[in-house]
């Protein structure tokens, strides 16, 4: 069956159509460690997770490189904020970042680069664009010169001086023109530093993935991903670095972008306030009720956060586990089941498919089918022990206490009064169990 994706670059959902079938090419921009990553970084995490499930389904070979941006300024200053060097940073946020990957059960990407090791190819890059007339410098500043690349603003779809009117550009008297963007920039004082032609310095951000994609996927490859805030200025910026330095009619064939994550239709950044840290979910909920909860919208469009999404997905999932069961081998999931995936990733048309499979499943059909694809995208990666284990562990009140509570609402019960009665109950769900009267007894349960 074909694949269709939404492309960037054309506004367009377009039939995947790969550069070679024998070996299709993705990159994904990964996380700035600087900071633990928070729930809108988990987006793009399950969304590119997902697609590189599918294309596996479809091809023989698939390179998924996705890298670690581990020297930027947000880095050094956050160093400089926590009194500790940007390597013990950024090994810290890295070791972070990878355990909430598989919290999130992601699979493992094909390489997994960081900038601070490909340094030299990085100055290679600009040595080219200096060299071929699109890059200048001038005291110890090197810059790409954007009115040389033509084709800039294609993928944003808006033309020069209306980018440059909606965004913050960096204001430097080292520039030719207010657009130009630094590819490599001095360092000071006790900053990192790596030996140039320019000097002591360190290279911009942009160029970063542009010589870590040509690495390991070449000139031109198919699928380039990331956040929608992405597309300006990094994406389009590494389109004409790439496409600049390596003489290349394309850099990326498709362009996919995920939608932010809002909190009361409000995006989720840091400079908001509103940040939900991955890692602060480890201990409090299943790494897979996030996961069927960022699959909940389609990836192009926002997805609103809330207490309410992450209970319909914890029950959903406790509901699909009673029928779960280890010994049922995997079985290959059917086009039918797979075709919302196959239209640009149609998450939550798949997910409508499961609902029908259980269905089915519960009187005793397709069973084996109904598992294999809730492991295709990822669920499932628990036991039913350890997946009760974890409702257990949930929970935020002991048995004595939980008991206890039900004596004191018996009780008030027995009093009539029924207010206290409800409030009970209310405070032993907050706490993560569910009570049920049934032949004049009450029974109880972790949800």
């Amino acid at each position: 069956m074909d694949i269709f994706l939404t492309n960037n670059l054309t506004n367009k959902k377009e039939q995947f159509v790969p550069k070679d079938n024998k070996n299709i090419g993705m990159y994904v921009c990964g996380p700035t460690v600087y900071d633990d990553p928070h729930i809108g970084n988990a987006r793009p995490l399950v969304v590119f997770d997902i697609l590189f499930r599918l294309l596996k389904n479809n091809f023989s070979k698939v390179t998924y490189v996705r890298n670690i941006t581990d020297i930027d300024d947000k880095i050094i200053k956050s160093s400089q904020e926590h009194k500790i060097s940007t390597k013990e940073l950024t090994e810290k946020v890295t070791t972070s970042f990878l355990e909430d990957c598989k919290f999130l059960n992601c699979e493992n990407p094909t390489h997994q680069p960081k900038a601070t090791e490909h340094i030299d190819l990085m100055i290679e890059m600009i040595n080219q664009l200096i060299k071929k007339g699109y890059a200048y410098e001038n005291n110890n500043h090197v810059y790409f010169e954007v009115k040389k690349f033509s084709d800039y603003g294609k993928l944003s779809n808006k033309k020069l001086e209306d980018l440059i009117a909606g965004s913050r550009v960096e204001v430097s008297d080292n520039k030719k023109n207010s657009e130009d963007f630094v590819l490599w920039k001095p360092s000071v004082e006790d900053e990192p530093y790596w030996e140039s032609p320019w000097g002591k310095g360190r290279p911009g951000w942009h160029l970063e993935c542009s010589a870590m994609s040509k690495k390991f996927l070449g000139n031109e490859f198919d699928i380039h991903g990331g956040g929608i805030d992405l597309i300006f200025p990094h994406h389009e910026n590494e389109i004409a670095q790439s496409r600049c330095a390596n003489d290349s009619k394309i850099f990326a064939k498709y362009w996919l972008h995920n939608a932010f994550i809002t909190m009361s239709n409000e995006k989720m950044a840091k400079s908001q306030g509103n940040i939900l840290k991955i890692k602060d979910f480890r201990n409090k909920i299943s790494g897979q009720v996030l996961r069927l909860a960022l699959m909940s919208a389609h990836y192009k469009q926002p997805l609103d956060w809330n207490d309410k999404l992450i209970n319909e997905c914890q029950n959903t999932l406790d509901k699909w586990y009673r029928i779960y069961s280890a010994e049922i081998k995997s079985i290959q999931v059917t086009d039918e089941v797979l075709k919302p995936l196959y239209e640009d990733l149609n998450t939550p048309g798949y997910i409508a498919n499961l609902h029908k499979l259980f269905e089915s499943a519960s009187k005793g059909k397709d069973k084996e089918l109904f598992i294999s694809a809730c492991k295709f995208i990822g669920l499932f990666n628990e036991d039913k022990e350890q997946w009760e284990n974890y409702k257990r562990n949930k929970a935020t009140i002991s048995e004595a206490e939980i008991n206890s509570k039900i004596d004191l609402r018996n009780k008030a019960r027995e009093d009539k009064n029924y207010k206290e009665a409800d409030r009970i109950r209310d405070e032993l769900f907050d706490k993560g169990v569910l009570i049920e009267d049934k032949d004049g007894k009450t029974l109880w349960k972790f949800k």
